[in-house]
């Protein structure tokens, strides 16, 4: 997808590019002057004097740049992995063609990685993607790095985890509450799948109540097991499984197809098995993630052309949008009739996107690779 505006938009890339490096002085500067800090004290006598003014430095700092105590130890942190770990990245960063928050997104990930050879993985790939998406975009492609690179350790992570699940209730003012559920994540995109579903059906023309309030409606029926309550709604979840995690020979994810969440395989055979949710499937090849086939598992088949399309591309395909693919339009790239109906010309736009498409603003391209890394 491409913009139509004039050259002169470069402008805001220089000034983007000259803030980034202004980022990355100031990260530098920080960072000489803890090491600075440290290499001082380490010459004083008194192992108090010296815990006592050690402990002083990211307050300093904190002052000077007006960050908190906890900000100036968090930008440090970060900063020291990316540097010692990651030299692509901060030379990206130097140069000013990454800023300080994909920094920051890179440096997490370098912190969740457990293997040498992993953190290079990273080194190696991450910086091309970096600089040509967004924040959000990032932080997905970063989540599936770690859980297809590492996926046993991942795997156990998630298991582990998975044990912690939990419902909270607090109560508040004004005789209202929080309720609260930590959850596997397929188990709770089924849950929003089903709420989005029966809050929009057959909506009565005199109910006055927004979507958000008969969603609330909805949810307190089904846990009450009020009068109500309504059949249950399926939900239409994507995942991806690659065709190595399918046959069991890797262990790996299935990963929702807008790249937001991903859990172990093995907990959607789980579900699958029971035929309690209707799920498709799309097997994607472990080395170039080519879509090797889409299949879906359940009673009713829906428009098997559109969901499919859906599930492909996760998102809406304007540039940097993370609207999820299927609460957009499916649309033509080159318009009907001239353009088919037909799976390469079509793709999904959300509402926004397609809008400008159809005055002439946004131009359909193919996006330059999928938002998937390959491990």
């Amino acid at each position: 997808m491409a913009t139509s505006t004039a050259a002169s938009i470069d402008v805001l890339g220089d000034v983007a590019r000259e803030q980034a490096r202004a980022e990355a002085r100031s990260v530098v500067a920080m960072l000489e002057f803890r090491d600075a800090e440290i290499e001082r004290t380490a010459a004083l006598e008194s192992p108090m004097r010296r815990l006592v003014e050690r402990g002083a430095i990211a307050l300093a700092i904190g002052e000077a740049m007006g960050l908190s105590e906890g900000q100036a130890v968090h930008r440090l942190a970060f900063a020291d992995r990316v540097r010692d770990h990651s030299p692509t990245t901060w030379e990206a960063f130097l140069d000013g063609r990454v800023d300080l928050v994909r920094v920051r997104e890179i440096g997490h990930t370098i912190g969740q990685l457990k293997r040498t050879e992993s953190v290079h993985r990273l080194d190696r790939r991450v910086v091309e993607y970096a600089q040509t998406h967004t924040v959000a975009e990032l932080r997905a492609w970063l989540k599936r790095f770690v859980r297809r690179v590492e996926a046993d350790l991942a795997i156990e992570r998630a298991e582990d985890e998975r044990t912690k699940r939990h419902v909270s209730i607090q109560h508040g003012d004004d005789s209202m509450g929080y309720l609260g559920a930590y959850l596997p994540s397929h188990e709770l995109a089924a849950i929003a799948d089903r709420l989005r579903k029966g809050a929009r059906r057959g909506v009565d023309p005199d109910d006055d109540r927004t979507v958000a309030q008969r969603e609330a409606d909805l949810l307190v029926a089904w846990c009450t097991d009020s009068e109500a309550t309504e059949a249950a709604i399926d939900a239409n979840i994507g995942v991806t499984i690659g065709a190595d995690v399918l046959a069991g020979a890797n262990p790996g994810f299935a990963e929702s197809t807008d790249g937001t969440w991903g859990v172990p395989a093995q907990w959607i055979a789980d579900v699958v098995g029971s035929g309690s949710v209707f799920w498709h499937r799309i097997i994607t090849d472990p080395v170039g993630d080519d879509v090797l086939a889409h299949e879906y598992l359940g009673r009713f088949a829906p428009d098997v052309l559109n969901v499919a399309l859906r599930f492909l591309y996760g998102t809406c395909q304007g540039p940097g949008c993370m609207v999820p693919a299927e609460r957009c339009d499916i649309d033509h790239r080159i318009p009907f009739p001239e353009g088919p109906t037909r799976g390469d010309n079509l793709g999904p736009l959300c509402r926004r996107h397609h809008t400008y498409k159809g005055h002439g603003i946004l131009h359909w391209t193919t996006r330059p690779e999928p938002a998937r890394p390959a491990a």
